[in-house]
């Protein structure tokens, strides 16, 4: 019985020196884990800063000029001749014969 007591202390002996081991390897990892994630963003950090400083600013447009509508001769004749209707200078018998003239009529 001495030997089993012996060999059961031995066993006792190496299983809490593994897992002593074990715990203190585990730490020491996710301390080295932690390390590495730590030097990762702030790389990225660096990164992202170097990429603020180089990158151009961003263009600034001008709204384009509005569009010059080509106005039709005849409608820009007989919207000038409405004009002067409404006026008064133009009598409705004038504006009548000027606007068959524009239109050729």
């Amino acid at each position: 019985m001495p030997g089993l007591i012996r060999g059961v202390g031995r066993t006792a002996a190496v299983v809490g020196t593994a897992g002593a081991v074990h715990h203190h390897q585990s730490k020491k990892w996710a301390a080295k884990d932690q390390q590495a994630a730590q030097a990762q963003a702030y790389q990225d950090q660096q990164y992202a800063q170097q990429q603020q400083q180089y990158a151009p600013p961003p263009q600034q447009y001008a709204p384009p000029p509005p569009a010059a509508v080509e106005e039709d001769p005849t409608v820009a004749k007989i919207n000038q001749l409405a004009e002067l209707h409404s006026q008064g200078i133009l009598s409705d018998e004038e504006f009548a014969s000027a606007k068959a003239k524009a239109l050729g009529i």
